[in-house]
């Protein structure tokens, strides 16, 4: 790990110079500035009182930063399908179960419906991409054609159905993760 660098943003970040930096760590701006080009390495108690002028402390500052997936391809979505039911089913986010919502493409079939859920806590949020479906919500149905979105709180039996002939997409988004 190149410190000198990692100490560079950071300071950065707090909006110091080298020199107001020195000055709050009892150092010279020039031995700042050559622990930021890594020409020479700080002893512990030194890079202690950096980061903690910094606002942080040595476990957060050498804790390996992970990069966070932001992208995703098809080759990581995951499909399924029932042909009774007359769905298929796509994640559109690898793993998304251990987010706080979990976005799906629900692709209907004529005569197709997606599996009874019921009550729980969160939101959900659907926008049709093709077709029309029905949205069940406990004893009401509501007609949702290409283009529209619905959003609702699953606080009763829930489901949609495509009562059409062809086919209806739906990008679907529950919190929390549900599918």
């Amino acid at each position: 790990m190149q410190i000198g660098d990692k100490i560079k943003r950071l300071r950065i970040e707090k909006e110091l110079t080298q020199e107001e930096l020195a000055n709050r760590c009892e150092l010279s701006k020039g031995f700042i500035s050559q622990i930021e080009r890594d020409l020479t390495s700080p002893s512990i108690a030194t890079l202690t009182d950096i980061l903690e002028v910094l606002g942080t402390n040595l476990p957060e500052f050498f804790k390996e930063e992970k990069e966070e997936k932001v992208v995703f391809t098809k080759e990581d979505m995951f499909e399924s399908s029932d042909e009774k039911l007359k769905y298929s089913l796509k994640w559109l986010v690898s793993n998304a179960q251990k987010n706080s919502m979990e976005p799906i493409m629900l692709a209907l079939e004529g005569g197709g419906r997606y599996m009874e859920d019921y009550p729980h806590g969160g939101e959900e949020f659907g926008f049709v991409l093709s077709g029309t479906i029905t949205l069940h919500l406990g004893k009401y149905k509501y007609k949702v054609k290409k283009g529209e979105s619905f959003y609702f709180k699953p606080n009763v039996n829930h489901f949609v159905s495509n009562d059409g002939s062809t086919l209806a997409k739906i990008i679907w988004i529950s919190t929390p993760p549900s599918f």
